[in-house]
């Protein structure tokens, strides 16, 4: 006699005694998204709207069907949005549920309204309209931080810092032109957004399962409903491909790659050894332990979610490597990850937009940090080139030369006297001490998009008409 023990739900060591109605249970959970695309009904709705006014338009259903169906939508969107409406497990997904409820609402006429498509191309849609609707939302996010970053910089366009290479002081530069450079990264950032737009502006609706479909449908029709530029050109290729969704995470990932290192900038720039900024009690937190203790956890937070995106990009990617056309089950683990890219990149943006315009700037410290380093010394390689004709590399030597006999005298390069220069280039004239302040130096960076401050308000002027 058998072991009753094995065949009970509650003990199926198969299945796990969490499942105690076994394998129809397991199925049923990892087979419904209704958990997530639930938040695509507007964009299911929208769809089934235009596809049921075209199979109308075409005499595929009656125009009576076709006004209950519009009707009926309209009634299921008002009570998803009224929170009326019951997501229902056993229906499986967004298009289930609403196609469930519409039938509860207007009876038969209801099966009408899958005539012609199939859940692929009507999940290709919905998607492809959601993410033409974030990235729109995006957009208006990116150009908020813009513009916080291109108001500091205006208010700063005097201001000197250390600019720094491998984290070492180098040369001096202004902080406005320091925060364009963030604006020119999130302008690139906002044009890959645009162009991913472009080519995910295609229509994937009538492709139907993968090979199209025999009813005389109006594609074009339901393109320019939806506002899509065209419809897909090829079905199989329509219900299959999510490259749309790729490039986005790909953006999303290098934006993200960006706020992290505006983050890290600002989380070095609050730190004590550089006090280069403040942050309020807004943007920071406390020590459970040290009362002493500044935190800038929001730029912490923001720089760590790179990560998260970057991994959402890499597991969509994994699944789609491997998938022969056209439609697999596969493609339901293709929402997740770009629904929390956008998520975290909305949050990323609208902490680091606060934190923008929040930060205090301790101009002192920034001054008295430009004083070490000899960030001077290029200047003085190119006054032995400009002013005396020396040749470039020898001109680097001298230089060297100058700094080891500061370094070795515990001063400035500009403290040196003109007698130290003297020794070490007999033409050097007493001017060079003009070229060896931080103003000076900076200002002197007139090249077209350098540092100089007349040159930063010329940027911000132009930032503005290109950006803002």
């Amino acid at each position: 006699m058998a072991d009753s023990s094995s065949s009970s739900p509650a003990t199926n060591k198969l299945w796990g005694g969490r499942f105690a109605a076994g394998p129809a249970a397991i199925m049923e959970r990892i087979n419904a998204s209704i958990g997530f695309d639930k938040i695509l009904y507007r964009q299911d709705i929208a769809g089934s709207k235009a596809h049921c006014a075209m199979l109308v338009k075409q005499g595929i259903i009656p125009a009576a069907d076709g006004a209950a169906i519009q009707a009926g939508l309209d009634r299921v969107l008002a009570e998803i949005e009224a929170g009326q409406f019951e997501f229902r497990v056993d229906r499986e997904d967004i298009h289930m549920n609403v196609e469930a409820r519409l039938a509860e609402l207007i009876g038969p006429s209801a099966g009408r309204l899958h005539t012609a498509r199939s859940r692929n191309d009507q999940v290709a849609t919905d998607f492809r309209l959601w993410l033409r609707d974030a990235i729109d939302q995006l957009d208006i996010d990116l150009k908020a931080l813009q513009a916080a970053l291109i108001a500091r910089a205006e208010e700063h366009s005097g201001t000197i810092l250390p600019g720094m290479t491998h984290l070492q002081a180098a040369q001096p530069v202004t902080l406005g032109h320091h925060l364009l450079a963030y604006v020119e990264m999130l302008g690139r950032d906002r044009g890959r957004f645009v162009d991913a737009r472009k080519r995910l502006n295609e229509n994937p609706l009538g492709s139907a399962a993968l090979a199209g479909t025999p009813y005389p449908i109006d594609r074009d029709l339901t393109s320019q409903l939806l506002g899509f530029d065209r419809p897909t050109a090829n079905s199989l290729d329509a219900v299959s491909d999510r490259d749309f969704a790729l490039e986005f995470l790909a953006g999303a990932s290098i934006l993200g790659m960006h706020l992290s290192r505006l983050a890290e900038e600002i989380v070095l720039w609050c730190s004590d050894r550089f006090r280069f900024i403040r942050l309020s009690d807004a943007f920071s937190t406390g020590s459970s332990i040290m009362p002493q203790k500044r935190n800038p956890d929001a730029a912490e937070l923001v720089r760590a979610k790179v990560g998260r995106t970057l991994g959402n990009f890499t597991a969509l990617m994994m699944v789609m490597k491997g998938l022969p056309l056209a439609y697999s089950k596969d493609m339901q683990d293709d929402k997740e990850p770009v629904f929390e890219a956008v998520e975290t990149l909305s949050l990323s943006l609208a902490a680091m937009t606060g934190m923008i315009g929040d930060m205090q700037v301790q101009n002192a410290a920034m001054q008295q940090a430009t004083l070490g380093g000899f960030l001077t010394a290029t200047d003085l390689a190119d006054y032995l080139v400009m002013q005396l004709g020396v040749p470039f590399r020898e001109a680097h030597h001298i230089t060297g030369r100058a700094v080891a006999l500061a370094e070795a005298r515990g001063v400035r390069l500009d403290e040196l006297e003109l007698s130290d220069f003297q020794t070490l280039h007999p033409e050097i004239r007493q001017d060079v001490h003009s070229v060896l302040t931080v103003e000076g130096s900076a200002g002197a960076r007139q090249s077209f998009g350098g540092t100089a401050p007349d040159r930063v308000v010329a940027a911000v002027a132009q930032a503005k008409a290109r950006f803002l």
